[in-house]
C-alpha cells in the first residue's frame, strides 16, 4: 500500500491526515518549529527522518521556510513525491519545484493526476472533487466521494446533499448548493500561506465542488 507521510511544525495537517488515512497507510509527524526566522540546519530526530525517507508521498505543511527547504533538499531523493501545502512566494515555490518530483499546489484540492505513477496513485483518491451519483426514477440513492479534497470537505457536502436532495427529483439547484456549502467547512486552505487572498481560495474550493457535482449529473 501506498505510504503517505505527513509533516508539520504548527496547527495544520490533522484534518489531513484524519482523511487521507482512511485511503492509505499514513503517520502524522510533528516537528519541532524554530525559534527563530532563520535558522542554520534542520535538527530532525533519527527516528523521525527514517519515517519520512520511507515515504512515497511526502506532504509538508511546515510553516518555516528554510525548515520546509531544508527538509526538501534533505529527502527528494528518497521520497518518490513531495507536496508542498504550505509555501510563501512565487520565488520560494520555484526554488523548490527545481526538483522534479515537488509540486507547491496553490490550493491542495487542486491536485489532480500528472503521469507519475506514484503521485497518479496518491490522486487517484485524494485532490481535486470527483464525484459518482446514483438515480433511480429521478431521485438520488446514492452519491460516492470517488476523490475527496485532502481535508475532508467533499464527503462533508457530499452527505448534507444526500440527505437533502434524495426525496427531490429537482436537481437543478444541486451543483450550486455544493458550492455554497463548502463554505460552511472550517477550510483552512487559505492560511497556510502568506500574502494570499483568503476570499480567492474559498472561491476556488466552492467552484471545484460545484464543478464536480455538475459533472457528476450530467
Amino acid at each position: 500500500m501506498l505510504n503517505v507521510v505527513i509533516v508539520t511544525d504548527g496547527p495544520y495537517g490533522e484534518r489531513a491526515f484524519e482523511n487521507i488515512k482512511k485511503n492509505f497507510e499514513t503517520e502524522f509527524i510533528e516537528l519541532e518549529k524554530p525559534e527563530s526566522m532563520f535558522m542554520d540546519e534542520i535538527d530532525i530526530p533519527e527516528e523521525e527522518l527514517a519515517k519520512i525517507k520511507d515515504a512515497n508521498v511526502l506532504i509538508t505543511y511546515t510553516q518555516h521556510p528554510d525548515l520546509t527547504l531544508d527538509l526538501v533538499d534533505l529527502v527528494n531523493k528518497d521520497v518518490d513525491y513531495i507536496i508542498v501545502a504550505a509555501w510563501m512566494g512565487e520565488g520560494f515555490k520555484n526554488q523548490l519545484e527545481v526538483y522534479e518530483n515537488v509540486t507547491c499546489p496553490y490550493i491542495m484540492c487542486e491536485l489532480e493526476e500528472n503521469g507519475n505513477e506514484i503521485f497518479d496513485k496518491f490522486t487517484s483518491k485524494i485532490g481535486k472533487p470527483k464525484i459518482d451519483i446514483q438515480l433511480e426514477n429521478g431521485h438520488i440513492v446514492a452519491i460516492n466521494v470517488i476523490r475527496s479534497s485532502p481535508c475532508g470537505s467533499t464527503t462533508f457536502v457530499a452527505d448534507y446533499l444526500l440527505d437533502k436532495y434524495s426525496r427531490v427529483q429537482d436537481l437543478e439547484n444541486l451543483p450550486i448548493e455544493a458550492g455554497l456549502k463548502l463554505q460552511h467547512y472550517p477550510c483552512r486552505a487559505a492560511k497556510m500561506r502568506l500574502f494570499t487572498d483568503e476570499e480567492c481560495k474559498k472561491e476556488m474550493a466552492s467552484s471545484f465542488h460545484k464543478d464536480a457535482f455538475e459533472k457528476a449529473l450530467k
